[in-house]
Parts: C-alpha cells; structure tokens; sequence
C-alpha cells in the first residue's frame, strides 16, 4: 500500500463469522467507496471490513472539505451503508460510523488491539440485530398533550425493544415536515420481532391522532454502535 493510500472502514465483526463449513464467507463480489473492492483486516480475532481510498480524495483536509458537499456526502454515504447492509445480511456486525479513515493496515490494526473488549462487548450486543426509527411530530401545535402522548408511544415501544437511542428533535429544514417534531427514536430488535414491533408502531399511530407517527428501518444498528446513557437494553 503507497503512502498516498488509506483505509475506508465499514464494519467490524468477528472473525468466526467470516467462515463456516462451507469455507471463507466470499465478498470479492462486494464494492464500496468509489467503487473499490472490499476486503478485510483482521487483528485479536476482530475483523473490519475495508476498502482502499486515496488519500488526496479522503484524507483528513479533502474529508473536512468533501463534508461540506450535500451531493459528495449523499453518494458517500449510499455506498458506505451498501456495504453494511449486503454485509449485515450475511453475518453479525458492528457499523463504523461513516468516513472513518485510516492511514494503512498496521493503523486499522493498532484501533483494533487498543479497543478489543470493547469491540466485541458491542458487537456481542448489537450485532444480528437490527435498527428501526421512529419520529413522532404534532399534528398541529405541540401542546403539553401532545409530548405526553409522545413520551407515551416511546414507552410502548421501548418495552418491545432490546433497547433504545434517543436523538434530538430535527429542524423542520432537516425533516421536511413542517410540524414540531416531539420524538426522533431509534429501537433495536431482533429481526423476528420486527412484525410485531411494526404493528405496534401503527397501533399507536391510530391511538394516537393528536400525532404523526413515521416508521422507517430496518437498517443495521448504526444508533448503537457505540456507548450511549439512553439505551434500555434488557442483555439478551
């Protein structure tokens, strides 16, 4: 690898996971950024999947530029979440939070070694499970009966979840919808209780018609990739 060269990371999962009785797990098929070829890199039993990136294109100075660009950032982040979700299909992993660059193999195995436990503490948590968000606005106003009903529908839907990710209440520029939004959640599930977790969404929805409920997912569990003092995890 040249010193113009670095590392985009996608996702971390355990090397069991990798190959099974039917051989090695086969992801010559897969393409990431900028269409380059997935592979992976493995260090203390963890592997990440990557893919190589020039640096003049995704070095630390073009990222802080490139970030800036809404139509760079869209088709950057499409092709980072392609290569978690083929990949989540096929085994259990660990998101990496999106344009996470390393300057070579040796350094992807140096974040690996210095944060081994807690890797795979997460990963053992989230990983085949899955993500679905729920943003819950006012019809009209947000009144004091609104946010209670609000705080009442991510009640019912944290005690069917593994757990749960709070995230702040979106502008009305960046939702689209011109109505306070009162709830933007995430929940994690695993993926056979999606069913149910669905119907539930759209139980509340009709109970509830002082509110908008929006359903979207399943995506892997990009909320829970790291620690957060919101979740309400039950440990299974």
């Amino acid at each position: 690898m040249s010193e113009d060269t670095g590392v985009w990371a996608y996702a971390i999962t355990e090397d069991g996971h990798l190959s099974g009785p039917d051989g090695e797990v086969d992801l010559s098929w897969l393409t990431g950024v900028g269409e380059t070829k997935v592979r992976t890199v493995a260090s203390g039993g963890l592997s990440v999947l990557v893919s190589d990136v020039s640096l003049a294109d995704f070095g630390e100075a073009a990222l802080r530029e490139n970030l800036e660009n809404v139509d760079w950032l869209d088709e950057v982040a499409r092709e980072h979440h392609y290569v978690i979700d083929a990949a989540a299909r096929l085994f259990p992993l660990l998101p990496v939070r999106l344009a996470t660059v390393y300057r070579g193999d040796a350094t992807v195995c140096a974040a690996l070694t210095s944060r081994c436990g807690q890797l795979r503490d997460v990963l053992h948590r989230v990983g085949g499970r899955v993500e679905w968000g729920v943003k819950v606005y006012a019809v009209r106003e947000s009144t004091a009966a609104a946010v209670t009903s609000a705080q009442a529908v991510h009640a019912e839907l944290t005690a069917k979840a593994a757990g749960t990710r709070l995230h702040p209440p979106q502008s009305a520029r960046l939702s689209g919808v011109r109505q306070p939004m009162l709830l933007n959640a995430a929940y994690l599930l695993e993926s056979s209780d999606c069913v149910t977790f669905t119907a539930a969404v759209a139980g509340q929805a009709t109970a509830h018609p002082e509110l908008r409920v929006e359903l979207t997912g399943p995506w892997p569990p990009y909320s829970f990739a790291g620690p957060g003092d919101d979740r309400a995890d039950d440990g299974r």
